[in-house]
């Protein structure tokens, strides 16, 4: 009878994982073999050895009998791995509990330990909340919680059990925080693992040892790169086999990529083979130049922002290197849900060619889209920089004050089906506009910071000279068709009122987008751009330059002045072939004073940028879940302000400083903040003295200059037959209130009331009502009934605030709405 052969138990076939530090002398190499019937150690005097048997035990025809895990872990001869305390394999068997300060060597060690110990007892674990250093990013602690803890889904209940671990400055991980008790049943579960990327089984023997283990080898090497991960050690280069039997790569921190989009479809990829789906989520930009400068991709099962997620913290972030590659600098490979491998959702995506810049699927995530569009999924042709969290938050607040106020209005770009940008304005602020619509400022300051959400606003000002807010915006990308959209929607939520003029940054798809929906508007370029564009192109110029170049911009008083001391100043400084001077030179006229004084732009000043106007409350780096509420608390702030300046001109009146009647006329009409400019100026106009230096019919020319400075002098045009009057310092065109040089003119010739036009109806006490005093005679009948809706809707409201106190206000108003009513439907 032949002799039965007694079969070896053979380690099990490649891929594995290595875990290896690069210390002398040649380190013991101890394994781990996961086998089906348990655990075996093993340990080979060095790593070639231990490749040689495991060559050597790929042709035993057994070896399927085995898992495809091995564990290798390198250490010194000589030196033996001690961690004295807590064994987290033996974790079942000792009993160990979890208690405050027990120590783990990582956090994955106290992960496994958690696990053990909730298959001991009864229940489930999820992986919790991590924190991070504000130092380097690094994680600082991390939360493992149970399976039931929270509310996102049926079956949990809110259980608060779990443990925190924080890392100690010795690199050690323990035990700060736990709480043991559950709200819930405890009961036998199957041993619960962290999520391991499971291998689909092979379709015959012949196949689990087709690929050599030199060439394995080979692909590690290759996977590697010679790139060291963020703890110094080779960690997690693990090679997987895919379906159709070719080595799928895993991520690992260190890894590099020619491109964000190379970045992307390998991410796809192994998202794929794993089972899970991805969404594309935060970027952060430089400060300095508005660069991207790191990219997050994520589980699409990460936030709770949907029913279908569950706050998965798996993703992966890559950063943009000094060499322009980009590499992956964090990572999490875990997920708090089962993964469904080879599902296959992604293999479109990562075998079509997709340009990441340029056709990333923004917007709702997959299920969200399928849901809006009715189950046709489509794909984006433009980049979104708006986490896909935030359309649900917003969408859910734009219904619900919708309810609250009728003239709430809102939209939503859609391309491709996909959603992009969103426009949204209350009805104070679309009636606002029907006042102040005249200067608007695009603030996208967003861009200076690492923002997490693209916010922009329009902002006017009100007849305080206060900011006033006339729409808010989430810009997915900084595209010509995007602001295009944008221009056009708040055109349209504004019933057509066109902006005089419009403060925006200088980027060539704002200019094409301001130019192509608003001609004639005339475009100031934003402050706070040109001020980085300084600070980033002219470092390294001298103080004397500096002070030559603010005296050009600033002191030109004629354009061939302002050519001279420009010539002068790149020629002296060797600056001719600068760049950007050369391209700001061109652009001149949009943001040199000496070209913008003749344009409305309500006082603005040149020289600054305007405050935001939700100043601390809110700002691109707010936080989803703060957004609303402070977004709501700075609004209101800011509206208390200007309720608070509408009761101080109804009910206060400034002293008079002079005896003229022009000053008592202006404080009747004007608001005391815009009373205070006016008066100012009367006052500064005694200290000039004008000339008549011409007159022909009724047209005069006046020579006002400041007494003791004949340098300081501007030239007054006065038509006798019209009342009509310019100033060469044009102060009423850029700011809408007479200059001092106008006034002493005024004064010479003892006009002792101003002429209606030169007070603008804008800054007066009731700019708020009677709004076609300022109306040009160019405006369509359509605008001015938008208009007149606005007017008669803010004045209503205010009306129902005033007759809804009392049983007696709502019945006397009743009453004069009755008798209005009468005289309304009376008049022809």
């Amino acid at each position: 009878m032949e002799k039965r052969q007694q079969r070896r138990p053979p380690p099990p076939p490649l891929p594995f994982e290595i875990h290896s530090l690069d210390l002398e002398p040649e380190p013991l190499v101890h394994t781990q073999h996961m086998h089906k019937k348990g655990k075996k150690d093993m340990v080979f005097d060095s790593i070639p050895s231990l490749f040689n048997n495991i060559k050597s035990s790929n042709s035993d025809p057994y070896s399927e009998e085995y898992g495809n895990a091995v564990i290798v872990r390198a250490y010194p001869l000589g030196m033996v791995r001690a961690n004295s305390n807590v064994n987290v394999e033996g974790g079942r068997e000792s009993g160990v509990e979890p208690h405050k300060g027990l120590e783990f060597d990582s956090a994955d060690d106290a992960r496994q330990f958690y696990n053990v110990y909730a298959t001991r007892v009864g229940f489930r674990t999820r992986t919790g909340q991590l924190y991070r250093s504000r130092t380097d990013g690094s994680v600082s602690s991390r939360r493992f919680v149970c399976s039931k803890e929270g509310f996102q889904l049926s079956s949990r209940t809110g259980c608060p059990a779990f443990i925190r671990v924080q890392r100690r400055d010795s690199g050690k991980w323990v035990i700060d925080q736990m709480h043991k008790d559950h709200n819930h049943q405890l009961g036998d579960v199957e041993e619960s693992h962290p999520p391991v990327l499971q291998q689909k089984a092979p379709m015959g023997r012949k196949s689990s040892v087709e690929v050599s283990s030199r060439k394995k080898l080979k692909l590690l090497a290759e996977v590697d790169d010679g790139q060291p991960c963020s703890s110094g050690s080779i960690s997690v280069k693990r090679v997987r086999t895919g379906a159709n039997g070719q080595p799928i790569a895993e991520p690992y921190a260190g890894l590099v990529f020619t491109s964000p989009d190379e970045a992307y479809n390998f991410y796809v990829r192994y998202a794929d083979e794993a089972g899970f789906k991805t969404r594309i989520g935060q970027l952060f930009r430089s400060k300095n130049d508005g660069s991207i400068t790191s990219r997050r991709f994520v589980c699409s099962k990460e936030g709770f922002q949907h029913p279908s997620r569950v706050g998965c913290g798996a993703f992966m972030r890559i950063k943009r290197q000094e060499s322009g590659t980009w590499m992956v600098d964090r990572l999490q490979k875990d997920h708090n849900h089962d993964l469904e491998p080879q599902t296959g959702t992604h293999k479109k995506s990562s075998t079509a060619p997709k340009k990441f810049i340029d056709e990333v699927n923004g917007g709702l995530d997959s299920l969200d889209l399928l849901e809006i569009n009715n189950g046709v999924h489509f794909s984006s042709n433009q980049g979104n920089n708006i986490g896909s969290e935030w359309y649900r938050l917003l969408l859910d607040y734009f219904q619900r004050r919708q309810a609250e106020d009728t003239g709430f209005f809102y939209s939503m770009e859609v391309d491709n089906g996909v959603c992009m940008s969103i426009f949204w304005a209350d009805g104070r602020s679309r009636f606002a506009c029907s006042q102040f619509g005249d200067v608007v400022v695009l603030d996208t300051s967003y861009r200076k910071t690492n923002y997490l959400v693209p916010f922009a606003t329009f902002v006017g000002v009100n007849h305080h000279k206060q900011p006033v807010l006339l729409g808010c915006a989430l810009i997915a990308n900084e595209s010509k068709e995007s602001f295009i959209w944008l221009f056009r929607t708040w055109l349209r939520a504004m019933s057509g009122c066109r902006p005089k003029s419009i403060i925006a940054d200088q980027d060539m798809a704002i200019q094409h987008a301001i130019g192509h929906v608003f001609p004639g508007t005339r475009h100031r370029f934003s402050m706070w751009q040109i001020r980085e564009k300084e600070r980033e192109n002219l470092r390294s110029v001298s103080t004397e330059f500096k002070y030559e170049y603010e005296k050009c911009i600033y002191e030109s008083q004629t354009n061939a002045e302002f050519n001279t001391m420009w010539n002068v100043l790149v020629n002296k400084y060797g600056l001719k072939e600068n760049t950007w001077l050369k391209e700001m030179y061109e652009k001149r006229e949009s943001w040199v004073p000496l070209y913008l004084r003749g344009t409305f732009f309500a006082g603005i000043p040149m020289n600054e940028s305007m405050e935001p106007f939700f100043g601390i409350f809110l700002n691109a780096e707010t936080p989803l879940g703060d957004f609303i509420a402070r977004y709501e608390q700075g609004l209101a702030q800011r509206r208390e302000e200007e309720r608070k300046e509408d009761f101080n001109s109804s009910n206060l009146q400034a002293f008079l400083q002079t005896k003229e009647p022009i000053e008592e006329q202006c404080r009747r009409l004007y608001t005391l903040n815009v009373f205070q400019i006016f008066q100012k100026e009367l006052l500064q106009c005694y200290n000039y003295l004008g000339i008549k230096s011409y007159e022909e019919g009724t047209i005069s020319r006046y020579s006002v200059r400041r007494c003791g400075n004949e340098l300081e002098k501007h030239m007054v045009t006065f038509s006798a037959s019209n009342l009509d009057v310019s100033c060469s310092c044009q102060m009423f065109e850029f700011e809408g209130v007479l200059c001092r040089h106008v006034l002493r003119v005024f004064i010479m010739l003892d006009i002792r009331e101003i002429p209606s036009c030169y007070l603008l109806h804008r800054w007066t006490r009731n700019a708020e009502h009677g709004i076609v005093c300022d109306v040009d005679s160019g405006v369509s009948f359509q605008e001015l009934k938008g208009l007149m809706v606005w007017s008669l809707r803010e004045t209503a409201c205010k009306y129902i605030e005033s007759g809804t106190t009392s049983l007696e206000k709502y019945r006397l108003a009743c009453e004069i709405m009755r008798e209005g009513t009468k005289k309304v439907c009376r008049h022809r």
